[in-house]
Order: C-alpha cells, then structure tokens, then sequence
C-alpha cells in the first residue's frame, strides 16, 4: 500500500512549513498520516500523545535516523543526535550539566548582555539589521562562556559558518555547500584546539570546552578529537541560532507595539520578569523555527492502530502542533499572556522537541534559548528605534525562515 503513495518531497520543498500540516489537512487532520518522502514511506504524527510517544526510545529511534545531508550540515557525524540507549545518555548527561545547571545559564545570559551593550553603544544614528548583529553578540558570549580558544579576529566568522550550517541544512543547491563548507572548516578548527589542549593545563579548566575534551564515553574513552569537536559545535551553534528567535523578537515588538510597552515595564530590567519570560514562549510558539523531526520505527508495533514497521520513517509535526486551534485558542494571534503564569506543557510546546531531556531527545539547551531570548528582547524593547521601510515577509516556504531584511532599525542617536 505504501508504494502506491506519491513521493512529496518537492511537495515540502515548494511547501515548506506548511507542508505537513497541508499535509494532514488534506487527509482529514487525523493524528496520524501516511506519506512519502525521499523515495521512503513514512507516517506523520501528531499532538502531544504522539509527542511522548514519539520521544520513547522504546518505540522511536535516533541512531541512522537522520539523512547524511543533515548530519554534514546541521549535527555532525557522530552527534549526540544520532546516538540512542547507554551511548546517548552519557553523551546527554555531559549537555545536561553544561546547559541546565542553572548558574550556567545565567552565566551565559551575563555574558550576552555584556555583548549587548558593548554592540548597541554603537548603533546610535546608523541602520542596523538585527540577525547579523545578535548573531556576532550571540557568538562572542558563547565563546567567551564556553572557553573556545577562539581570538576576536575569528569571533566573527565562527557567527557566519554556524548561521551558514542552520540556514542550509534544508535545501539543495549552494546554501547547503556553503553549509557544509562551514561545518568542516569549524570542525576542523575545534578538532585541532581539542588536541593541542589534551597536551596542556588547559584541558583541566572548569570550561564546557574543557569538559569536553577530557570527556569519556560509554566505552571509557575519551571522544575522538572530530568528536569532541562535532558537540562543541552543537552548543556553539544552537546559541548563534537565538538569532533567529530574536530577529523574530523584534518583528513582533514592532508588528505589536503594545508588547514592547509591557517588556519595558516587566520586571528588573534583565530580561527575567514574568512577562518577558511569556514574551519568548510565544514568539517560540508564534513563529516558525522547526517543521517537523524524525526518527525510524525501533520495532513492529502501532500507534492509535497504524501500524509503524520497523526502520520506518516516523515524522513528529512540530510548526503544525505549535499552531493547533485545539491546543492554542486563535493560534495565529500572537499573545504572550497565554503563557504568562501558565509555563507551557512539555508535550504541547515543541519548538525545540519534546519529552524530558534529561532521558530523551529534546534541546538540552532549551532552559537557555528562553533566558537568553527574554533578556534580548527586553534590551531590544527599552532600545528607543525605528524601522526603516523594508521587506518584512516570513516566507513559509523557506527553511529557516525569517523577515526578509533581517529586521532592519535604526536606533536613537542622542
């Protein structure tokens, strides 16, 4: 029956996000339907009973899940990603200690805000466009807070290459050569800073960089030093990647004035009232960031009676789930009181995954994508700007997507 189903992956190519939720739509927006993809079939999951589901490594499987164009672009070879059972927790644990204590997080923030202000006391008077700024703070924070031995001439294009890798990970043609160009030259920067620290004190240092480098895995040895390098990669690139977010921060403070009003009043002024806080869960919801995930059947089995073959392509609709009327009442209005004293539902709120992280797949980092997303789009909303006239369309057919322009502004120069 599978082989009499169309293959749809120009379909998503055309479509992008909206892709899968066109997808269920045209076949009755059932909780789960049956596609083609890449030559294979697959069947498409949704709502928060096939998130936990789907995040159950019991049922759903990581490792040869992910395409290689993926993995050359977005993960790495050898990524925590790909890894399942005894291998992915002890890889996952040394994420979790990094990115959820939360003294790391707010040591990240201090260190975001200290780019902030060094890059906004310059912006007086002349147009600024908002990704390619926050992508250079984002990238200058995390390497000084994951202690790369990255110096200030090369900051910059590190912020390039991870932005490269995001933005062509999806999509055939040059942004994906671009994209893996930059995971190799990155890579094999951070692989070479791996093993000359192994040679020096450096290694014993209480850093993220050092903890993985000294890191040992299920088997008792230390990662490979292209290892090592693939995962400091997968926290230096999803902390650039806020960039996206914050872009998006910025396109809803000007499309909803009125929100900018309440940041600027919400509480100490470091991005970490309550409001602030609603303020970047809904901008996660709102916009779109991740299409869908997938992994492969880890056994024969069903799901509310479809039967999911083993190995077989299983996709989870995360943008479709995020705007589901029947989890978010008018899921195109964007209202950040809807989270505002209401922390979202693991299960509901997917934008970076589902499930708990300490035991699954979902973003380790995610703690930090808030914290740092509140804090900048509470500096962004206290920053007196205007915006100049420009392209700000979000086409849905891009992935990723964001303003056109990239947000441009011009701030006060008194």
């Amino acid at each position: 029956m599978a082989a009499l189903i169309a293959d749809r992956t120009v379909d998503l190519l055309l479509q992008g996000y909206g892709w899968l939720p066109d997808t269920r739509r045209r076949a009755g927006n059932g909780e789960a339907v049956r596609t083609r993809l890449l030559g294979h079939p697959a069947i498409a999951l949704h709502g928060p009973d096939a998130v936990r589901f789907f995040y159950d490594e019991s049922h759903v499987r990581r490792t040869d899940a992910l395409p290689g164009p993926v993995l050359d672009t977005l993960f790495g070879r050898g990524a925590v990603h790909t890894l399942d059972g005894a291998d992915h927790r002890v890889r996952k644990a040394l994420f979790l200690g990094r990115l959820t204590d939360p003294g790391a997080v707010a040591s990240l923030v201090r260190h975001v805000e200290t780019g902030w202000r060094a890059a906004s006391a310059s912006f007086g008077g002349r147009e600024t466009v908002l990704f390619d700024e926050v992508a250079d703070v984002l990238a200058r924070a995390v390497r000084d807070w994951a202690g790369l031995p990255v110096d200030d001439a090369r900051v910059h294009a590190m912020a390039r290459d991870c932005v490269s890798m995001v933005d062509g990970f999806a999509t055939p043609g040059p942004r994906h050569l671009r994209a893996r160009r930059a995971r190799d030259r990155q890579e094999e920067l951070l692989a070479r800073a791996v093993r000359e620290a192994r040679t020096t004190a450096a290694v014993g240092e209480d850093t993220p960089f050092a903890a993985f480098a000294r890191h040992r895995g299920a088997d008792g040895g230390l990662l490979a030093p292209h290892t090592a390098a693939v995962e400091l990669l997968n926290i230096v690139r999803p902390a650039i990647a806020i960039a996206w977010f914050t872009t998006f921060a910025g396109h809803a403070l000007h499309r909803w004035p009125r929100t900018r009003d309440r940041l600027r009043d919400d509480g100490d002024g470091g991005g970490t009232g309550l409001y602030a806080t609603a303020f970047a869960h809904e901008v996660r919801r709102f916009y779109p960031f991740v299409p869908f995930v997938g992994g492969l059947g880890a056994r024969d089995q069903e799901w509310r009676g479809e039967p999911i073959a083993e190995g077989g392509l299983v996709l989870l609709d995360v943008y479709g789930q995020n705007h589901d009327p029947d989890l978010w009442p008018d899921p195109y209005r964007f209202d950040p009181d809807r989270f505002l004293g209401r922390p979202p539902h693991r299960d509901t709120l997917i934008p970076q995954g589902g499930g708990d992280p300490r035991t699954g797949h979902r973003c380790p980092g995610e703690d930090i994508t808030v914290a740092v997303l509140a804090t900048l789009s509470t500096a962004l909303a206290r920053l007196e700007w205007t915006v100049p006239p420009q392209d700000l369309r979000i086409p849905l057919s891009r992935i990723p997507t964001a303003p056109r322009s990239g947000f441009r502004f011009v701030a006060d120069g008194t």
